[in-house]
Order: C-alpha cells, then sequence, then structure tokens
C-alpha cells in the first residue's frame, strides 16, 4: 500500500483530522475511560459537566449509551431502566443515559418520562468512541450499555443492549448483583 493510500484509510478510519477516533469497546478488567459531558435531570440543565471520574469509589455506574430521546426503542430502554431504578439503586448502581442529543431534548425527554436519572449530552460523540459505541456510519450512538465498578474498572459491558424483551436487562442486574 502506497502511503497516500495508507494515510486515507487512516483518515477514514479515524474520522479525519481534529476527531476522535474510532475504537473498539474497552475490555471488562480495563479503566473506565474518562468523559466530561454537559447533562440534565427531569429537574433541570446541569451548569456544571459530569466527569465520569469524580464517580469512581461511590457508587458502581451503569452507562446506557443509545442512539437518540423520543425514539421508541430508546424511550423503552429508558423506562425500563426508570421502572427498575430502586432496584439497581439496592445494588449500589448509578444510571447515566448518554446519546448525541443535546441537554435541553434530555431534559424535556426526562421530565415527559420522569427519568430519575441523568442524561449525559455526548453531541461530538467522544464520549461514545472511547466506549466503541459510535457508528461511524449511520452517525448516531449504538445501544450499548457498560458497568463500571467503584474502581473505576468495566466490570460489564453488553455491546448488543436490546429493549425488545427483559434478557438483555435480566443480564445487567446479574452483573450488578456479582458487584454486591
Amino acid at each position: 500500500m502506497n502511503r497516500v493510500m495508507t494515510i486515507g484509510l487512516v483518515l477514514m478510519m479515524t474520522g479525519g483530522p481534529g476527531t476522535a477516533t474510532a475504537t473498539t469497546a474497552p475490555p471488562v478488567g480495563a479503566a473506565a475511560p474518562d468523559f466530561s459531558l454537559p447533562y440534565a435531570t427531569k429537574d433541570s440543565v446541569a451548569k456544571e459537566p459530569l466527569v465520569l471520574s469524580s464517580l469512581f469509589g461511590k457508587h458502581n455506574i451503569v452507562l446506557a449509551f443509545y442512539p437518540a430521546d423520543w425514539s421508541g426503542g430508546c424511550t423503552k430502554e429508558v423506562c425500563t431502566l426508570r421502572d427498575n431504578f430502586a432496584a439497581l439503586g439496592n445494588v449500589n448502581a448509578d444510571v447515566i443515559g448518554i446519546s448525541g442529543d443535546y441537554v435541553y431534548s434530555h431534559h424535556e425527554w426526562a421530565k415527559h418520562h420522569e427519568l430519575p436519572f441523568r442524561l449525559a449530552a455526548d453531541h461530538k460523540h467522544d464520549a461514545s468512541r472511547k466506549y466503541g459505541s459510535f457508528d461511524e456510519e449511520s452517525g448516531y450512538t449504538k445501544r450499548t450499555v457498560f458497568v463500571i465498578d467503584k474502581a473505576g474498572k468495566i466490570a460489564y459491558a453488553d455491546m448488543a443492549y436490546s429493549p425488545r424483551d427483559n434478557a438483555s436487562f435480566e443480564k445487567l442486574q446479574a452483573a450488578l448483583a456479582n458487584l454486591k
């Protein structure tokens, strides 16, 4: 392969110069990639960003990446998390939903569905790329779920999380129960 083809291939794979690179998901046991993102709750749009590493040591963290607010599958996913929020809290889990939508959409969506957790706005898809959760072809975040333990390590990853039935959620619950 010549130099021009190699540079072109690298730019294609990384999304071009000056953009975050697409990566594979961090493996279970690896340190969780840190990020700082604006976020909203049902009550407000936060003034300060959410820094993932600031949560380490306090709770196990569920990162729920999803394509878009207001869509059917994503609504079902977050409503399942909402409906089971108390049970997740019983296993010391803090839930953070993440998509490319802006915080104002997150705020309205969280209000509409009474979501009791934070929704982080990853509009540039930097965090989703760090977690192998961005689909460069479609331009959307893929539906994936990660559990980060209190030490800041990836304890569980589901790269094909599905809201169609409870199977994916039950696997998530089992992973969290194992961290207790």
